[in-house]
């Protein structure tokens, strides 16, 4: 019994030493895969999170085709070189006048949102009120020019590219649409001005003289500074949103884009 007693206990040792790295492997290979999944997670994790931190880059690089269009357009172009067409530049200036006019109600109705719906913490409010102070300056400045140019404003009759636009800002308006998506639309709408205008003050272009004015009324530092401001607000504003609301906000950045390279063709002799 002795002997077989003891072959018994060594196969049954063998048994548990077998069973117990077998184990160990099985559990820490599981534990390791986990670890692995985990820091997978997490990696992607902190890729959507710098991704919304810097949406709106993150968005303008993979829209960089329309928005190429709209800051780049054919109109802005022979402004920068100095063959704009001075009856479409005319055309231009009529008809952003009549835009601006329906853009204040759509900042009036920006502010609006940024007291019901912001903390505050970013000084939202401070920004869009000095925007919209400088509003009553601008449509001053379109009735100069006018005035400078021979363009009887009260003339004016918007055409289809222009109505489609201001309907576009009046449905932002509606109390249904929050404020980050509202405030998108705003800093798109300043943005494409500014870099478009920017670009004609660079080194080595041939901006006419009488144009210079106008390329420096959106194209300045200041103004490039107040965008960078708005678009500040809304990177840390879409940084919180849930998804639907940042997929609302990239729809309404779309859609500014696609009305600003109409107003240009607009401008540029378009329909």
């Amino acid at each position: 019994m002795g002997p077989t007693f003891y072959f018994i206990k060594s196969i049954g040792t063998h048994s548990i030493s077998f069973s117990s790295k077998l184990y160990k492997q099985v559990r820490f290979g599981r534990s390791n895969n986990r670890e692995q999944r985990k820091e997978k997670m997490q990696a992607k994790k902190t890729r959507e999170e710098v991704e919304k931190i810097n949406m709106i880059d993150t968005w303008l690089k993979k829209h960089s085709l329309i928005y190429v269009g709209a800051t780049r357009h054919p109109f802005i172009l022979s402004i920068r070189d100095g063959t704009v067409n001075l009856t479409s530049f005319k055309t231009w200036l009529g008809q952003d006048y009549i835009f601006v006019r329906a853009f204040v109600s759509f900042v009036a109705s920006v502010l609006i949102k940024a007291w019901k719906e912001s903390d505050d913490s970013g000084g939202d409010m401070e920004v869009l009120l000095g925007g919209m102070a400088a509003l009553n300056d601008e449509i001053q400045w379109f009735k100069n020019e006018a005035s400078k140019w021979g363009v009887q404003l009260s003339d004016i009759v918007p055409q289809k590219a222009n109505k489609d636009y201001c309907r576009f800002l009046e449905s932002l308006m509606s109390s249904e649409v929050k404020y980050t998506v509202a405030i998108t639309a705003f800093w798109a709408i300043e943005a494409v001005y500014q870099q478009s205008f920017a670009h004609c003050l660079e080194d080595g272009t041939n901006t006419p003289s009488d144009l210079q004015v106008t390329c420096q009324r959106w194209g300045n530092d200041g103004f490039g500074q107040y965008c960078h401001s708005l678009k500040q607000i809304v990177n840390r504003r879409l940084a919180k949103a849930l998804d639907d609301e940042i997929k609302k906000a990239e729809v309404a950045l779309l859609d500014v884009l696609e009305h600003e390279v109409e107003f240009w063709n607009m401008s540029d002799g378009g329909a």
